[in-house]
């Protein structure tokens, strides 16, 4: 399974950003590409520990641990999974600008794996692993790009 931290993998996705323009439509699901580019966003800021995101209760937790795998395997995810409440975008900035920050911000997670070892909470999933956190990463953005196109 790729990972965001290798440097090839890193690079495909930065590729594949790149190929994006304003005009792709979706091939499923209700977002349109500014809305995909800022909910990425979010994801990743999550996952540096730059934005909250509310800790489910111990009930729920405990059923998303046997999801967890799904995050980092090499599974494709489902289509049209519905996606949680935090993470839905309604107000975008410009396409130009929404590409310019995931565009950062893939690089800045790309450069962290050391934040992530030897491990690090997921405030829904719990303890996760560097190599997870890398695959995971690699696998929303992909599982996003390929709802595109790219």
């Amino acid at each position: 399974m790729k990972s965001i931290f290798d440097k090839e993998a890193y690079q495909e996705l930065s590729s594949r950003l790149e190929e994006l323009t304003p005009g792709h439509q979706a091939k499923w699901g209700k977002m349109n590409v500014n809305q995909m580019l800022s909910h990425c966003q979010k994801v990743i800021q999550v996952a540096l520990g730059e934005k909250d995101l509310k800790r489910p209760n111990f009930f729920v937790r405990f059923l998303l641990q046997f999801m967890n795998p799904m995050l980092y395997n090499d599974k494709a995810w489902i289509k049209g999974l519905p996606t949680a409440k935090e993470f839905v975008i309604s107000d975008t900035e410009g396409f130009e600008t929404e590409k310019a920050q995931l565009k950062a911000l893939m690089k800045r997670m790309h450069y962290s794996k050391e934040y992530f070892k030897p491990s690090k909470e997921h405030p829904v999933f719990g303890k996760m692993k560097v190599w997870m956190w890398g695959q995971s990463g690699y696998k929303h953005l992909d599982h996003h790009f390929q709802q595109f196109g790219v």
